[in-house]
């Protein structure tokens, strides 16, 4: 396969799903852990042509969704300065904190900027010397290189001005504590291939060999999804624990090795909140002591723990370990909408929340195009 479209056959991904039902004996629990992975499979309609034995559930891969609301109001207070310069991806501007969220400070005279790189926030740093300006670096082991990037051109440019305010994310230790759960019901993992990419797919062989739990690396598109179903289901029908890599074209055993460099030079692995899941261990990158100068967290002496959300009827930490879906949420589609967000989910264009609202929505209009 080359092209885009043999990567969205219909009548290959009809084949695949009725290969899954003839592969099942009973009935089985997949979570897809990327946010992306759960647009496609809404998108495409992959649930409706699976079994109904077949329950995939949605993991914690959307880096907006759990980023943690005292990273936001961080970044609040910082955007209410005036000597400050707040660098965002748009994303983030409607993830709400303990108490606002980065529009609202930004409607309240906040310097808010969006970027579609961290690079263009090293730019602006030029561009600015009179100001302050702190890129908030959220994300998972796809996007830290780019962020450890920018840091080293900041150091280069001699930029005193540059900083980042750091809320990367591991994805391993995530998948750790989803098994260790006493209510997990993950029974294999489909992983993202973005963050494999970078990765690499030898960091889930300790995964695999302590929750004997099968994980199968995959892409985006609905061929490269079922077929990373259909090897799941054939580990598990076999009673095999192991890793598979569906995505081989992209993803190798160690992963990019110029990556990782950047993220190890700049980087040190810590412990991390997660919205909605509470603090994992080793689950997070912060700037190494050697980049203190470039830290917003230390620079600005803020505090990003030991700050709560604020109390809804949002079930968004239960979506995000899979212990329900997007609908079982009471506040699903009635007090929470995109337009009026509870929770992250919601908000991000990778969120399980936001999939399942938009997917669904035009359904309905397909089905009533009149609205009667």
């Amino acid at each position: 396969m080359k092209y885009v479209d043999e990567f969205r056959d219909p009548e290959a991904a009809r084949r695949l799903a009725a290969a899954i039902a003839a592969r099942m004996s009973r009935p089985w629990t997949i979570m897809e852990i990327c946010g992306g992975q759960t647009h496609a499979i809404l998108k495409y309609g992959l649930e409706e042509l699976l079994p109904i034995d077949l329950t995939l559930v949605h993991g914690p891969g959307c880096p907006v969704c759990v980023t943690p609301a005292g990273i936001i109001d961080a970044a609040v207070e910082l955007a209410s300065r005036r000597d400050v310069m707040l660098v965002s991806f748009g994303d983030m501007l409607r993830v709400p904190g303990s108490s606002r969220d980065l529009l609202s400070a930004k409607a309240a005279g906040g310097d808010v900027r969006l970027v579609y790189s961290p690079l263009d926030a090293v730019k602006l740093a030029q561009a600015n010397p009179q100001k302050l300006i702190v890129f908030f670096a959220v994300g998972f082991e796809t996007t830290a290189p780019a962020n450890a990037a920018a840091v080293l051109a900041a150091k280069r440019l001699g930029l005193r001005n540059f900083f980042l305010l750091a809320a990367h994310r591991r994805v391993p230790p995530a998948m750790e504590a989803i098994l260790s759960a006493p209510s997990c019901r993950v029974q294999a993992f489909l992983a993202a291939g973005h963050v494999c990419t970078v990765m690499g797919y030898r960091e889930y062989l300790p995964i695999v060999e302590t929750f004997r739990t099968p994980v199968v690396v995959t892409g985006f598109e609905p061929i490269d999804i079922l077929m990373g179903i259909l090897q799941a289901v054939e580990l598990l029908e076999q009673g095999k624990a192991s890793v598979a890599n569906q995505y081989a074209r992209v993803v190798t055993e160690k992963g990019n090795l110029q990556a990782q460099r950047l993220m190890a030079e700049v980087f040190e692995i810590c412990d991390a909140d997660w919205r909605g899941m509470g603090r994992i261990p080793a689950s997070g990158l912060r700037l190494k002591p050697t980049y203190a100068a470039f830290d917003a967290e230390q620079v600005f002496s803020l505090k990003t723990s030991d700050k709560q959300e604020r109390p809804t009827d949002c079930l968004a930490g239960k979506v995000l370990q899979g212990l329900i879906k997007p609908t079982d949420c009471p506040a699903f589609g009635a007090a929470c909408r995109p337009e009026t967000p509870l929770g992250a989910p919601m908000v991000s264009s990778e969120g399980a929340c936001a999939a399942y609202f938009r997917y669904r929505q035009q359904k309905l209009q397909t089905a009533n195009p009149k609205g009667d």
